[in-house]
């Protein structure tokens, strides 16, 4: 169903969708089942030229005369027998409108018609590739029916016989079966053929009824290469039966050729003119007077015959329009074109021997139709003119004829056109983010224990009051990492300041003391050396609030019992401060007390606090002893 949708959209013209529409409406206001069929559907299906359109509507066909006639038709036949409307619709567009019928045959050639429903009318007609229908009413548009599987045979290219006895009942399908395979190319099924062959042999030609022999002869004139068709109708002895007279020698050929090659030009350029009566005069051109005016009334459509003298007089008229000063400019002459009966057009450009004539036509050909690679679509971009604008589809119209008339050569012209159409600038895009507010930097907090120990070294350091003794002594050993570590102090040392300060402790002040302490300085220097050097690898600041500590005991003991106290305390309570006392007063007695502060953590240290007060005893005998003798002397 969507395929054949798609083929309506693309395959037929402009002019053909029109009138396909208006039979569509006018058979739903009679609520009447309007099915396309016969040709047209094949040709959709096939790929053909689609020349002209065959509707069947489910009631009398007939009683759609007016309302067509209203919608721009122009009725140039009718069939009572066959409910048959034969219109012409501008754009060169022809048709037919029947109703769905059943057809019996009592005698070759006379069939009996009644109304029947859309499958029933599809079995009576000729061959399968013609017995399809293509519905157009609301809900099911675009549905094909196929019931004789005439797709498959057009995929074949073969003609198959609806009915065994189809050349029989009617002898004008023989007739047709040359036509169709003269225009298409195809050949007849095997059984098709020797049924051919058969009726051929039998004179089954002599039952052809006069309104088919009438209709045969005038649609040689509506094929797409009439010519071609006409000669295989001699070649099979059909010609002598519709018209003896008339053969292909007495047509102009080279004229025809030329005017195919027109029509060609014409369709590409969106001009789609109906040929048919423009052929009749080539067709016919060594025909006698008389021949030509019998070969007329031969025909099955009456208004056919009449658009074959008039043709000339729309021609003139066409010609007057076109040399005038209305059409004196290029778009103009282009609008005219467009405007006029394609047919006056078509033959206008064929017989034309007016050089003026002849190169308006080269340059609506050649020249005109350029116009349109020339429009300022970037330029368009750039001035916010899209497709999505209102209007946009006639601005580009305008622009075409403004560049065919050579007004807009320059970009300031096209510009200066194209400013009034150009909408304005879309405002700016509201930033909905909020500006960052400036906060204060917070000093980040030391993860780890390792390094919250540091931190609360330095604290204790603040909270004693007591500067490093052990710098000066580090400083002669001068270890690897003392280099390292005085800048580390330098920074640390505002650091212990403001811990002090914040915990309400007094700022750490010089012990004069330190002088008098030089010969115990001298052995602790190079304990404390060592670990202000394994330190100084690990965390520098840690490094050297240890080598403080280390110093500390040892110099207020020298100096008196009360100072070594309060100090004393404080060095125990921290895990950290207990174990440098330990290293510093011996192995022996650091062993038992680095294990236990291990494994228990803050309540060990208040029971190394005998061990560290052990560790103070030896080295206050040794100073009392040689301070003694210097007291008696």
């Amino acid at each position: 169903m969507a395929d054949y949708i798609y083929l309506l959209q693309t395959r037929l013209t402009p002019a053909q969708q029109t009138a396909l529409e208006h039979v569509r409406q006018v058979a739903k206001a009679r609520a009447m089942t309007v099915f396309l069929v016969g040709g047209a559907v094949r040709d959709l299906t096939s790929g053909s030229p689609i020349r002209d359109l065959d509707f069947a509507v489910q009631g009398n066909a007939l009683k759609l005369k007016k309302e067509l006639q209203k919608a721009g038709g122009v009725v140039i036949g009718e069939d009572e027998p066959t409910q048959t409307l034969h219109f012409t619709f501008p754009g060169g567009v022809r048709l037919e409108v029947g109703s769905t019928l059943w057809a019996t045959y009592p005698k070759p050639g006379k069939p009996v018609y009644k109304a029947a429903p859309i499958l029933d009318d599809l079995h009576r007609r000729d061959f399968t590739a013609n017995a399809m229908a293509l519905s157009l009413n609301d809900g099911s548009f675009g549905l094909l029916m196929d019931p004789l599987n005439g797709v498959a045979d057009i995929e074949n290219r073969e003609l198959r016989l609806v009915s065994n006895y189809g050349f029989i009942e009617d002898p004008a399908r023989m007739i047709r079966a040359a036509r169709f395979g003269a225009r298409l190319g195809w050949q007849m099924e095997e059984k098709t053929r020797q049924r051919y062959e058969n009726a051929k042999g039998d004179n089954a030609i002599a039952a052809l009824s006069t309104t088919l022999h009438h209709y045969e002869l005038e649609e040689i004139f509506h094929e797409e290469d009439p010519l071609r068709v006409l000669k295989r109708l001699e070649a099979e002895g059909w010609a002598k039966v519709l018209f003896p007279a008339w053969t292909s020698n007495k047509a102009n050929e080279a004229e025809l050729d030329r005017l195919r090659d027109l029509i060609g030009r014409l369709e590409s350029m969106g001009i789609y003119p109906d040929p048919s009566a423009a052929y009749f005069p080539l067709l016919t051109a060594k025909l006698g007077p008389k021949e030509v005016t019998e070969l007329k009334k031969k025909f099955a459509r009456p208004g056919f015959a009449e658009q074959i003298p008039a043709l000339e007089a729309d021609t003139k008229e066409f010609a007057a329009q076109f040399t005038s000063k209305a059409a004196a400019a290029p778009s103009d002459a282009w609008k005219m074109l467009f405007a006029a009966r394609p047919e006056a057009v078509l033959w206008l450009a064929h017989t034309t021997k007016s050089a003026p004539l002849k190169a308006r036509f080269e340059a609506f050909f050649n020249d005109w139709s350029q116009a349109r690679l020339k429009i300022p679509y970037q330029l368009m971009q750039e001035m916010r003119i899209t497709p999505a604008l209102p209007g946009y589809n006639e601005l580009v119209e305008k622009l075409f004829f403004a560049v065919m008339d050579s007004k807009l050569d320059t970009p300031e012209a096209a510009r200066a056109f194209l400013e009034p159409f150009s909408p304005p600038a879309p405002p700016p895009p509201v930033n909905m983010r909020r500006r960052a507010v400036k906060r204060e930097a917070k000093v980040p907090k030391p993860r780890g224990k390792k390094a919250a120990a540091a931190v609360e070294d330095i604290d204790l350091a603040a909270e004693g009051g007591v500067e490093n003794p052990g710098s000066a002594a580090v400083e002669g050993a001068k270890p690897k990492g003392a280099a390292k570590a005085a800048p580390v102090a330098a920074k640390a040392a505002p650091v212990v300041a403001k811990g002090a300060a914040a915990k309400g402790l007094p700022a750490a002040k010089p012990v004069p003391a330190l002088k008098k302490s030089a010969p115990v300085l001298k052995k602790v220097a190079p304990v404390a050396a060592k670990v202000a050097a394994k330190k100084v690898a690990a965390k520098p600041v840690v490094k050297k609030a240890v080598a403080k500590k280390v110093v500390k005991p040892a110099a207020k003991k020298v100096v008196a019992k009360k100072v070594v106290k309060p100090v004393a305390k404080k060095v125990v309570a921290k895990k950290a401060v207990a174990k440098k006392v330990v290293k510093a007063a011996g192995k022996r007695a650091a062993a038992p007390a680095k294990k236990k502060l291990v494994a228990k953590g803050k309540p060990v240290a208040k029971k190394a606090k005998p061990v560290a007060k052990k560790a103070e005893k030896p080295a206050a005998k040794k100073a009392a002893l040689k301070a003694k003798p210097k007291s008696k002397r």
